[in-house]
């Protein structure tokens, strides 16, 4: 499972490693019954706080996206695929109705629709590089320590 952490992003760290571990479980790079580094493993291999990552793995278990078995670890949880997309579509639809209100406001203040298309992509734009930049300075920094 390979996790890429930028630390000067303005994402949060727990959300970076939540979004990178969803995305290998829906796209089925891990798939259902794979077990997950322990998360002493996975701290460590991020250098990143054990908080962390337990927050991280609480919070895909919420989803049912993953399993905690106490004593034995974590794994992908076999719920089907299918239930899973249903819930992204869920929320899929629910993020269209927040972007509708936030062009109405965008409207109603005088942005044109070229300046809001514009936002958008910059916005876009700007999360993919916090989201999918690797942070060179804190490799070289642990390859040197």
């Amino acid at each position: 499972m390979l996790i890429r952490v930028q630390r000067g992003s303005s994402i949060p760290i727990s959300r970076q490693i939540d979004a990178q571990i969803r995305a290998q479980i829906l796209s089925g790079a891990i798939r259902p019954d794979d077990q997950l580094p322990s998360v002493r493993q996975l701290a460590r291999e991020l250098a990143v706080n054990v908080n962390t990552v337990v927050r991280v793995y609480d919070r895909l278990s919420a989803e049912k996206l993953i399993e905690v078995r106490h004593g034995d670890g974590s794994y992908v949880s076999s719920r089907s695929k299918r239930a899973v997309l249903s819930e992204l579509t869920a929320g899929r639809c629910e993020f269209s109705h927040e972007l509708d209100a936030l062009v109405r406001h965008g409207l109603m203040l005088g942005i044109t629709a070229a300046e809001l298309s514009q936002q958008l992509a910059e916005s876009i734009e700007r999360t993919q590089q916090d989201t999918f930049s690797v942070d060179l300075t804190t490799h070289e920094n642990e390859a040197s320590s």
